[in-house]
């Protein structure tokens, strides 16, 4: 690749860490019981502050004029890539863990990969070349290795620093047959919130094109709906005026957290990286986060570390190496033509200029 192309894979890979910590921190900040909207709502609503000044400065000059059709794409987007997506997800992580939501939403190059396919934004004749073979592996080997981590314990390769007493009381609330109907809807909601930030990567391909230039603007837009979203959307679980006050000092660290590195920089750095590469190639980042919410498990919440995930996160990284393999044999295919393209035209311009005038 050249070296204006390793810029949206490193960008997004420390996007992709960024996110697993972030999820990691959420779980635990909503098993202390706070709504799980009103989370959403402040953290949109911190994400949108955070970007007002750089939409001001930056892009004052650029940003389009603000019409009724922009407003109407921003709230789409607002509803498709957080607000929607975050009633499913952060109802679906309260039920799980983060491990097991990373690795659902590691489904996220295949879901996005097949409707790219059916909304024709990727054409299916590309995979019977070896670049889009090498992508299909690639994606397809990641979503096994976040399968494998999910559904795979296997045996115990560090000790836990968790207090037995915790332990314990894990054990018991796990065992309960209430607790699997809780994990098995909290499974299908993650699938849902996987499905819905797909389609907002689509849609985000093709507004980043309509409107060139307002990554800040776009982002802060959609922050604001999404913030009024969460808000009504919050009403589903609680109406009690006292939920929105928070008075713990570790859920509003993790509410900042969440709202400027989750949401403000993440999502700036997902629109650039999808503008440049498209949806599809972004969409592949998704198990990284896997990785890095195993680790970020292990080392700072100090989570018990099994083979299963070691080897489940091997598998995800070798996957996503294999689809950048393909990426870059497909980069490397089209410069080529590009470039004989190019040698017939100088070709024929140059047999037009030698012929000798009748």
């Amino acid at each position: 690749m050249k070296e204006e192309q390793w810029a949206p894979v490193i960008v997004m890979l420390m996007s992709s860490v960024a996110m697993g910590s972030v999820n990691a921190l959420v779980k635990k900040a909503l098993d202390v019981g706070v709504n799980h909207m009103i989370f959403a709502a402040y953290r949109m609503a911190i994400s949108a502050l955070i970007l007002v000044p750089f939409s001001y400065i930056w892009e004052r000059k650029t940003r389009p004029r603000i019409t009724f059709m922009l407003l109407c794409e921003h709230f789409i987007s607002g509803l498709l890539g957080a607000s929607l997506m975050q009633f499913f997800f952060l109802l679906g992580l309260s039920y799980t863990l983060p491990t097991v939501a990373m690795a659902l939403s590691s489904m996220l190059p295949a879901i996005t990969f097949a409707l790219a396919l059916v909304f024709r934004i990727e054409i299916a004749q590309n995979l019977k070349s070896k670049p889009g073979v090498l992508k299909l592996i690639g994606a397809l080997t990641s979503i096994l290795g976040a399968m494998f981590l999910t559904f795979y314990k296997g045996p115990q390769v560090s000790n836990s620093h968790t207090h037995p007493e915790a332990i314990q009381k894990n054990t018991l609330h796990n065992n309960g047959h209430d607790q699997a109907n809780k994990w098995l809807l909290g499974c299908l909601y993650l699938f849902t919130g996987t499905v819905l930030l797909s389609l907002w990567m689509l849609y985000q391909g093709k507004l980043s094109v309509k409107y060139p230039c307002t990554k800040y603007s776009s982002t802060c837009l959609m922050s604001v709906f999404a913030a009024f979203q969460c808000a009504i959307l919050s009403l589903y679980k609680s109406r009690e005026v006292e939920d929105w006050i928070i008075e713990d000092k570790f859920v509003i660290f993790v509410i900042l957290y969440a709202g400027i590195v989750g949401q403000a920089m993440s999502t700036v750095v997902t629109s650039w990286s999808i503008k440049l590469t498209g949806a599809v190639f972004v969409s592949t980042f998704s198990p990284v986060s896997l990785v890095s919410a195993t680790l970020f498990d292990f080392v700072i919440l100090q989570s018990s570390l099994y083979l299963g995930s070691i080897i489940g996160s091997v598998v995800t990284i070798t996957g996503l190496n294999v689809f950048l393999w393909g990426k870059r044999s497909e980069n490397l295919t089209t410069s080529k033509s590009c470039q004989m393209i190019e040698n017939e035209d100088n070709i024929v311009i140059n047999d037009n200029n030698t012929k000798l005038p009748v």
